[in-house]
């Protein structure tokens, strides 16, 4: 998995009219009065009502203009948000974060290292030809490529062949649970070969045919201004209620005034804090769905953290609560693992009993929680005798997680130091080793794509270039391991389990809180998932009025 934050950080949109004319709005919590949600009563749901009538036209927000519509090349949550509703995958993310066959109409497994995909005979691409197994088995191989965005997805196949006119075959180096979750991601997208070898490098970049198959097509990209989604009359499924959705993009001020002002219909919205600030607005409905998006603090390599003893007594130490309330409004919940429940793609009830066990990441530490942390402190074979340097930008939320860390470090007798840089920078301490060499523990937030805790928490083994830390166990490597390759989801999910337990006493990460997808939308339109799904589902297709 390549790390990477979660929330765009807020910068100039393109050339956007919204941005110059409605600048200033106060994206805060706080912003025209109380607005904090309590956090502990926040129901997330993943689906809204089912809409009823039909819409000329949906005017959509995104944080940022999409690098490419080539996600093999530039992944991200913008592109991914327009292209779902385009482009269309062998499995298929559902509301509820399960998966399915989609594209591939049914799947089999003859051993546990081979996978059967049966493909639809009755799809076309939107120049109208029909899809074939060659398109599907060429867009596997791009995927699979090493320059690819999704190669990492395909580290464990052995080969992957056509084995009749509508099947592939696709052989494992071993039994891989992850696979199929995988394919309703960004690897499983099937793209008409003929369009993107006509493309060339050009392929996703404005001017660009889309080369795809979904309920939308590509009819206009003006770079810099909008995408425009129109309903393609002849896809082969069910036909959307939205004829066409055109995308903009502006900072947290302009989309919030532009929401409120009625200039745009909706967004899911990347920060939090945004929704915060259109909390209870007039003309808007907000719903809250599962995510696998979290808030964490992320040791580094540097060495203030080094000492497992000193990560737990900090995790003891935090206010969870308090950063959730002047940070996010009371949007985000307090969690004691570092990815939401939006990975509980299945045995849900097993996952949510696991959480409640965990007593290393409380919501707001008592007295005993304090004096366990001093006793940690005192008892650590390494701790820290210079201060801990907190690495953040300067955004609301982060800036709200760096001071609580400073506070709960100051509490349990060690000294913080907060490095604030600008979000270009930092964004390079995802992926830069030489960008976080001056500071110990980096605030975060980020999301996995797949609906699988143990997609999660392959980034503590030893191996792995995620952990900066440098935490070592033969016993955590095995179970990993062993639960990646295990296709039974109990038994996986019995595994992860363990696997979660282990991760949480070493404190590899220090887990903050959950944090839901945000779907802010008119009250006059209903319909799209209200969770994480909507990254790789076709939420536009199910867009539609509340009235019929």
């Amino acid at each position: 998995m390549k790390l990477k934050p979660s929330i765009a950080a807020a910068g100039l949109a393109g050339a956007m009219v919204l941005t110059a004319a409605c600048s200033g709005a106060d994206t805060g919590p706080s912003a025209g009065g109380d607005k904090t949600a309590d956090a502990a009563s926040l129901q997330l749901t993943p689906t809204t009502a089912k809409a009823k009538g039909q819409i000329p036209t949906v005017n959509w927000l995104l944080e940022d203009e999409p690098d490419s519509l080539d996600l093999d090349t530039q992944g991200g949550s913008a592109g991914r948000t327009v292209l779902t509703n385009v482009c269309e995958r062998l499995y298929q993310l559902q509301p509820d974060m399960s998966v399915r066959p989609f594209l591939a109409r049914t799947a089999t497994s003859p051993d546990a290292k081979t996978l059967v995909l049966t493909l639809r005979d009755d799809v076309s691409f939107h120049d109208g030809s029909k899809m074939t197994a060659d398109d599907v088995l060429f867009s596997l191989k791009r995927h699979a490529n090493p320059e690819m965005e999704q190669s990492d997805e395909f580290e464990n196949v052995a080969r992957m062949t056509r084995t009749g006119d509508r099947e592939i075959t696709i052989a494992f180096k071993q039994p891989d649970a992850l696979f199929t979750k995988a394919l309703a991601g960004d690897a499983g997208l099937v793209y008409n070969r003929e369009q993107v070898e006509k493309a060339g490098k050009d392929f996703g970049t404005p001017g660009q045919g889309d080369a795809c198959s979904g309920p939308y097509k590509v009819s206009d990209w003006k770079s810099g201004d909008s995408i425009v989604l129109n309903r393609d009359d002849a896809y082969w499924g069910a036909k959307p209620l939205t004829q066409q959705v055109v995308f903009r993009w502006a900072d947290d001020s302009a989309m919030v005034n532009a929401l409120k002002t009625g200039a745009a219909d909706g967004t899911y919205a990347d920060s939090i804090s945004t929704a915060a600030a259109l909390k209870g607005t007039k003309g808007l409905d907000q719903h809250y769905g599962p995510s696998t998006a979290a808030l964490a603090l992320i040791p580094t390599e540097r060495g203030g953290l080094a000492d497992p003893g000193i990560r737990r007594a900090l995790s003891l130490a935090l206010d969870r609560a308090g950063i959730a309330k002047s940070g996010y409004g009371g949007l985000v919940e307090p969690w004691a693992t570092p990815v939401g429940s939006g990975a509980w793609g299945y045995e849900k009830s097993t996952f949510a009993a696991a959480q409640k066990q965990l007593t290393g990441a409380p919501a707001k530490p008592d007295p005993a929680d304090i004096e366990a942390a001093r006793k940690l402190v005192n008892n650590a074979e390494a701790a820290p005798d210079k201060p801990i340097v907190i690495g953040t930008d300067s955004s609301q939320g982060r800036m709200v997680i760096a001071n609580a860390v400073r506070a709960a470090l100051q509490q349990i007798g060690l000294k913080g130091q907060i490095k604030t840089v600008p979000p270009a920078e930092y964004g390079e301490f995802y992926g830069d080793p030489e960008a976080r060499a001056e500071i110990d523990v980096l605030v975060a937030d980020w999301y996995i794509s797949k609906s699988d805790p143990i997609g999660f928490y392959d980034n503590a083994l030893s191996n792995n270039s995620n952990n900066w830390v440098g935490f070592r166990s033969s016993g955590y490597d095995s179970k990993v391991k062993e639960a990646m390759r295990t296709l039974d989801d109990t038994k996986r999910a019995a595994l992860v389990v363990d696997v979660q337990r282990r991760f949480s006493e070493a404190a590899v990460w220090i887990p903050i809180a959950q944090m839901p997808t945000a779907l802010v939308i008119s009250d006059e339109l209903t319909g799209p998932p209200a969770s994480m799904a909507y990254l790789y589902h076709p939420w536009a297709a199910e867009l539609g009025a509340k009235r019929g």
